[in-house]
């Protein structure tokens, strides 16, 4: 109708019904099976030569080297073809236990070591060392700082030896500062070292309970301002817990009454090695 009776191209389609986009669609028999091949051999030759590089960086690459494209249809394209960069999970550490943990059955068998951590008003980090003693379940750390090491745990670690005696077995999970050389030169051959398995916080159980109730009842409800504040706030709700606060698996009393009464007493032998 356009060569014969020379009307435009609105008025052909209109007559035959015919919609103007369908009309200048070329047909499947006129086009490549896959209009992006060409991109798509590009990109996967990008990513093999950078594979640690994502779409965004392709796209701006692909622009620089003249392709007309943008970036949601690199994006698309990418996807396609199976080109995520990989995801490089961090590898877990795991200590190496020295003793198996036997049944806290007495005061100083057992000493579960954990950290709980937690931020000042100004979004500076605070760092807390819990050590509780699973038969008394009192908290017998009081260290609260910006970082804590290894080193500055074995000191602390030797304060409490001092003052009440060195525990049978220390456990603990595999925090870098747990699992430290500093740490396995104090301990040697007088005190064991129990790591618990990674991914299963269950398996120290009595100070991840500790955790739950100081999270809940103090770092949840107090705002610090400083470090100093956040160590005396800290500090008040430890003696707090330990003094006055009952505890049902100790008859409802509190831990230090419990301690002060206990009477049940360890076999001092070295921890069996494994």
């Amino acid at each position: 109708m356009i060569g014969k009776f020379q009307i435009s191209e609105r008025a052909a389609t209109r007559l035959a019904g015919l919609s103007r986009s369908a009309y200048r669609r070329p047909l499947n028999s006129e086009t490549n099976a896959d209009p992006d091949a060409a991109l798509r051999q590009w990109l996967r030759t990008y990513a093999a030569e950078n594979p640690r590089h994502g779409y965004r960086r392709a796209f701006h690459e692909a622009r620089a080297q003249g392709w007309a494209v943008n970036h949601k249809k690199v994006q698309r394209l990418w996807r396609e073809e199976g080109l995520r960069v990989p995801v490089r999970r961090r590898r877990k550490r795991r200590g190496s236990s020295t003793a198996d943990a036997p049944a806290a059955t007495a005061p100083n068998v057992v000493w579960a070591v954990d950290f709980q951590f937690d931020a000042d008003e100004q979004g500076r980090p605070i760092k807390i060392a819990t050590v509780v003693d699973e038969h008394t379940r009192e908290c017998l750390g009081g260290l609260v700082e910006r970082s804590i090491t290894g080193e500055a745990l074995k000191d602390h670690l030797d304060t409490l030896a001092v003052e009440r005696g060195a525990p049978q077995v220390i456990r603990c999970d595999n925090g870098p500062e747990l699992i430290s050389q500093a740490l396995a030169d104090w301990a040697g051959q007088k005190v064991g070292l129990h790591y618990i398995p990674p991914g299963a916080p269950w398996r120290n159980g009595y100070v991840e309970s500790f955790n739950s109730r100081i999270r809940d009842e103090c770092l949840n409800i107090n705002s610090f301002y400083s470090l100093l504040h956040a160590r005396v706030v800290i500090s008040d709700w430890k003696y707090d817990y330990n003094h006055h606060r009952r505890h049902s698996s100790l008859g409802y009393q509190p831990p230090a009454a419990y301690a002060a009464a206990c009477r049940h007493t360890r076999e001092d032998q070295p921890p069996q090695l494994t």
